[in-house]
């Protein structure tokens, strides 16, 4: 593994073949595709931590989708990439989604875990007061944390699966509070791109279970993707907003397919 920080960003590559594009979500790092890499060998994958997250906390300025979007050419450029499969956890399936919509030539494959085009008006007012008591402190941040386990991960992965609690846990618990207070004002602000236009094959993955993708606002945004080759829809049962964590074998099994289906894209 060979770890990089571009313009002070963190940047972890490791593998050969085609590369592969790992953008995480809101509370999440380039750690939040760790169940998923057995599915990725032969490739090479490239796992970024956002502005504002994991090792990249210490960016400066105003978080936003267009930031991102910005932030992860410039790593592909310095990093040779001129097209890559793209992987995307929730506020990170937005940033994908821009990403196939403006810059096609650099996509083979879209696969987006616990997808959305865009939050409703209600979730990005929540949004806004989730950052406003991140700002508030560690115990701003604890209070943030308890409620999500709650409410983004399943019942049955909070009774059986205390790891992949805990995984999400340590997630949310070490970022900062002015970091993910800006992270949260990214969300909050994400306009959807236009995923008419995206021609790559897309793989749609969420839970039963989950409150910010729930299955009949994804088979929605399929049906939005008039322009995809192909595009698969797979609701995980027993299963929340988390799903890579909640349910390794099942998304692994799903990515391993859908790449294997297009390795000539």
């Amino acid at each position: 593994m060979t770890f990089h920080l571009i313009d002070r960003v963190a940047v972890e590559e490791e593998g050969e073949g085609p590369a592969v594009v790992c953008v995480h979500g809101l509370g999440g790092s380039g750690n939040s595709w760790t169940p998923l890499m057995p599915a990725l060998a032969r490739h090479r994958v490239i796992r970024v931590d956002l502005p504002g997250s994991g090792r990249s906390q210490a960016a400066e300025g105003e978080l936003s989708i267009g930031r991102y979007v910005q932030v992860l050419l410039s790593v592909c450029t310095r990093l040779g990439v001129e097209r890559a499969h793209w992987l995307g956890h929730s506020m990170g399936t937005i940033v994908c989604q821009h990403i196939a919509a403006s810059q096609p030539k650099m996509v083979a494959s879209v696969a987006l875990f616990g997808p959305l085009i865009a939050p409703p008006d209600a979730a990005r007012t929540a949004m806004r007061q989730r950052a406003e008591k991140a700002r508030s402190g560690a115990a701003g941040m604890q209070e943030i944390t308890q409620a999500l386990i709650g409410t983004a991960i399943s019942a049955d992965t909070r009774e059986r699966l205390p790891v992949a609690v805990a995984f999400v846990r340590e997630s949310l618990m070490r970022q900062n509070g002015e970091a993910y207070a800006r992270s949260c004002e990214a969300l909050a602000g994400a306009q959807p791109a236009a995923v008419e236009s995206i021609k790559a094959p897309v793989l749609l993955v969420t839970g039963d279970e989950d409150g910010v993708a729930p299955p009949q606002s994804v088979r929605a945004m399929a049906d939005r993707l008039h322009n995809a080759p192909a595009k698969r829809v797979v609701v995980l049962p027993r299963c929340g907003h988390w799903t890579p964590v909640e349910r390794p074998e099942e998304c692994r099994r799903e990515l391993r397919d859908f790449l294997a289906q297009n390795a000539r894209s």
